[in-house]
């Protein structure tokens, strides 16, 4: 797919999707047509064997604006796919990793996609807000859940309350991106996290983040251990020839070769 898509690129690099908002010219803003692009794009990604790693990143000097409120105000809609802001705020069984490069300004909704996402990587000049009571609205593709669950109740409320820019640096300081790099270097260190996932096995990689995502749905640790065998991701993990050539190589020293299967 791609050649059909008018406001994403989509390239792949092996196991690994690249998913880059092309909408520059409006900051990368979205409307109902980007979402429903995306929500395909994500769809793909997720149900594609062969694509185990994704990373989203921005055209331009920004990573994405968040609504198009120019868009709204012109009259256009702002519907949404069931998956969410970017077709991905709300895809809660997504097993597969997402990294986001922040290459720009994240505002809104924009930073609720990065939220969305299990690494955060931010350029130097990157900068995050959810700024929507500035314009009267809520933060509702789940930033306002997100980030109290990430860095704390009263360091989210300093910024959700307020509206204010978070640089990245900050952003680190807070929690909720995991490095900074100068902005030429972004997609360079993307790839270097995503290189890391993938040494890993695709199959342990999915099975962890499942157990992970629904261990922070319990309320007591004890629960969420004794949970933690009721997933598919790990059954499928324990099934797989994978699960056999993890500890085989580990006895013939030398790499795995995984299969995702």
């Amino acid at each position: 797919m791609g050649d059909d898509l008018q406001y994403v690129r989509v390239t792949r690099e092996g196991p690994l999707t690249l998913v880059t908002l092309a909408r520059p010219e409006r900051l990368n803003a979205l409307h109902t047509a980007a979402h429903n692009e995306l929500a395909t794009v994500f769809d793909d990604f997720a149900t594609d064997p062969a694509q185990w790693v994704a990373i989203v990143t921005g055209e331009g000097r920004a990573f994405c604006a968040g609504n198009d409120l120019r868009y709204q105000a012109e009259g256009g809609s702002l519907e949404r796919p069931p998956s969410g802001f970017g077709g991905l705020t709300s895809r809660v069984d997504l097993n597969k990793p997402v990294i986001a490069a922040v290459n720009g300004v994240a505002m809104g909704g924009g930073c609720e996609i990065a939220l969305a996402c299990d690494i955060v990587i931010a350029a130097a000049e990157a900068e995050f807000a959810l700024p929507e009571p500035r314009v009267g609205l809520a933060a509702l593709a789940g930033g306002l859940h997100r980030l109290p669950r990430a860095i704390g109740w009263q360091r989210a409320m300093g910024m959700i309350l307020t509206g204010r820019r978070v640089s990245a640096a900050e952003a680190c300081d807070l929690g909720f991106v995991n490095a900074v790099v100068p902005g030429a270097d972004l997609l360079a260190e993307a790839r270097r996290w995503a290189g890391m996932i993938l040494e890993c096995s695709p199959l342990a990689i999915r099975a962890a983040k499942e157990i992970a995502r629904d261990g922070l749905a319990k309320p007591a640790l004890v629960d969420a251990i004794d949970g933690q065998r009721e997933g598919a991701a790990l059954r499928a993990m324990l099934a797989s020839d994978d699960y056999r050539e993890g500890p085989r190589a580990f006895a013939e020293k030398r790499p795995p070769a995984w299969k995702g299967r």
